[in-house]
């Protein structure tokens, strides 16, 4: 297979970076009073100003040059056609069908699915209008007051981050908690306080197997039955996100009541489906359709945009360009709104579990970095943390900002700071501070010369760091569908260009086949010489000090 660092246009941008690694984003703007014009795109209520970055239009250029090269067009066209872009699993990727508002045919292997999918979402039409008017009662006859998501990855981080995100759009009355962690002390914790009579469970695996998901489910349903229910009772209090009808009625649950998904539905793809039945419940159907209509909008745009006037391409371009070129290893995620403050936690999954691969696609070794590592919080509480070694530290971090115009909560003047502090922040990297400008500064506050020698080093910044503001209207479902289906896109950009296969995560499955066995071990209770010295030390080390405490 031809790396990516073989093709004519990877060479060419090798040379152009060399040519102009020294090219300062100051100059640039000088250069070109318009830039700002020049280097923004706006669809599906998305805006991009990606002006602060450390590329010309001949950069641009070049990396839309890699993007055709390498086939890119041809591969989003195959992902949206259903054809194979998961090989290693041999499935399609059709999380867009799921958010097909137009209902055009989606074929797979002969069929539309998109019947299928809209019966999928009736049916939580039905039951979620349920929950929230009241009609779903307990086993009491009481309606629900707390529900409770149990799930683990893709079926717990994104309708995590989307309940948050629209949490002032709430229903009311219901709340929703969400547990994953198989550390007891997620659902311990979560459970206290909860009315056995009012909280529903939804019980969210694919399979019904998996070993975190369902022991906390065990464990909720342990807590449940030691109040005054009954088996029985069981099927008023569980639902399930899942496919394996089977082993939901084993555990309790009128599979009535199985809301299903496909296996062409990734788990970090999913909250556009059943897994996104908890949102459904916080903010209702109509504004769930809103949430689908909003990612479907930003599709269209990927699917038909040239490359050069296309968001997520764009976006995607630019990670390739620090990544490979400049040597950037993570990416910086600063959303300005606190209803995002789940965003860069829900993006690590999306990014790091879909490129942190080291194999192309047919399985020969990369030759190029892939997947940078995705971190974040929210704006303003990143400035007094870790901005201070994103402005002078010694590694290059490219950042996206994320800003809603428009707040949801109009208090004072809290939004007018919280505006102030993206753009500054944005600008500070961009521009930086010279010695200059410094000795100037200091000289006008009335410091000595010593005083301004000591301090230059400490007190001036090299800029040059570069950053992506994005914004909206307003961060309302049709808004956060869009943005998410352009990081969704933004991934699968990147996946085409360094050839490598983002749906699917092997990487994932050792861990939990080694704890597995380690888990039957500790139950055992007899010391063990199978691994290597150190997990057997501290295999053995655990086993003696629960004994000595049993």
């Amino acid at each position: 297979m031809t790396q990516p660092t073989d093709l004519r246009g990877w060479q060419r941008l090798s040379q152009h970076y060399s040519a102009n690694k020294d090219l300062t984003m100051r100059s640039l703007f000088a250069a070109d009073p318009e830039r700002f014009e020049h280097f923004q795109l706006q669809a599906a209520g998305i805006f991009l100003d990606y002006s602060k970055n450390r590329v010309s239009k001949e950069t641009m250029q070049l990396l839309t040059d890699l993007a055709r090269e390498a086939n890119v067009e041809q591969k989003i066209t195959n992902m949206f056609a259903g054809e194979l872009v998961n090989p290693t699993e041999g499935r399609q990727a059709l999380h867009t069908a799921l958010r097909n508002r137009s209902n055009s045919p989606v074929v797979v292997e002969g069929q539309d699915v998109m019947p299928g999918v809209q019966a999928v979402l009736d049916r939580m039409h039905v039951f979620s209008d349920q929950v929230r008017n009241g009609e779903w009662l307990g086993y009491k006859n009481e309606p629900i007051t707390d529900v409770v998501n149990i799930g683990i990855g893709g079926s717990d981080l994104g309708p995590l981050m989307a309940c948050e995100a629209l949490a002032a759009f709430a229903h009311e009355r219901l709340n929703m908690h969400f547990v994953s962690n198989v550390d007891g002390s997620h659902i311990a914790e979560t459970l206290k306080g909860l009315n056995p009579r009012t909280t529903l469970f939804i019980i969210a695996s694919k399979t019904f197997t998996t070993q975190e998901t369902l022991t906390n489910a065990n464990s909720a349903k342990t807590w449940f039955l030691e109040s005054d229910a009954n088996e029985s009772d069981v099927a008023k209090h569980f639902v399930a996100l899942s496919t394996n009808a089977e082993k939901v009625a084993a555990f309790g649950i009128d599979t009535n009541n199985m809301f299903e998904f496909w296996d062409w539905v990734g788990g970090r793809y999913s909250l556009w489906c059943a897994i996104g039945l908890p949102i459904i419940l916080s903010i209702g159907m109509e504004r769930f359709y809103q949430f689908l209509e909003g990612a479907h909008a930003m599709d269209e745009h990927f699917k038909t945009a040239p490359l050069d006037e296309n968001i997520p391409v764009t976006l995607g371009l630019l990670t390739v360009w620090y990544t490979n070129f400049h040597g950037a290893h993570s990416h910086l995620i600063a959303p300005y709104d606190q209803y995002l403050h789940r965003f860069p936690a829900y993006l690590q999954q999306l990014t790091m579990e879909s490129n942190g691969k080291s194999v192309h696609i047919d399985g020969s070794a990369v030759d190029c970095e892939t997947g940078p590592i995705v971190w974040g919080e929210p704006g303003t509480n990143g400035q007094h943390a870790y901005f201070q070694l994103v402005h002078q530290g010694t590694h290059l971090i490219p950042t996206d900002f994320i800003l809603p115009m428009e707040s949801l909560n109009p208090i004072g003047n809290h939004h007018e700071l919280l505006m102030a502090n993206c753009f500054a922040q944005s600008e500070a990297l961009m521009m930086g501070k010279s010695s200059e400008e410094l000795t100037l500064e200091m000289r006008n506050a009335g410091a000595s010369a010593d005083e301004i020698d000591r301090l230059t080093g400490h007190r001036t910044f090299s800029g040059n760091r570069p950053s992506n503001t994005i914004m909206m209207q307003r961060l309302d479902a049709r808004a956060l569908g869009a943005l998410i289906a352009t990081y969704e896109h933004k991934v699968y950009v990147e996946a085409a260009i360094w050839n490598i296969n983002p749906f699917d995560q092997w990487g994932v499955e050792l861990g939990k086949q080694l704890a597995s066995k380690i888990q039957q071990e500790l139950a055992g209770g007899k010391t063990v010489s199978a691994h290597d010295s150190s997990t057997n030390g501290l295999i053995n080390r655990a086993l003696k000090l629960r004994n000595l405490h049993a």
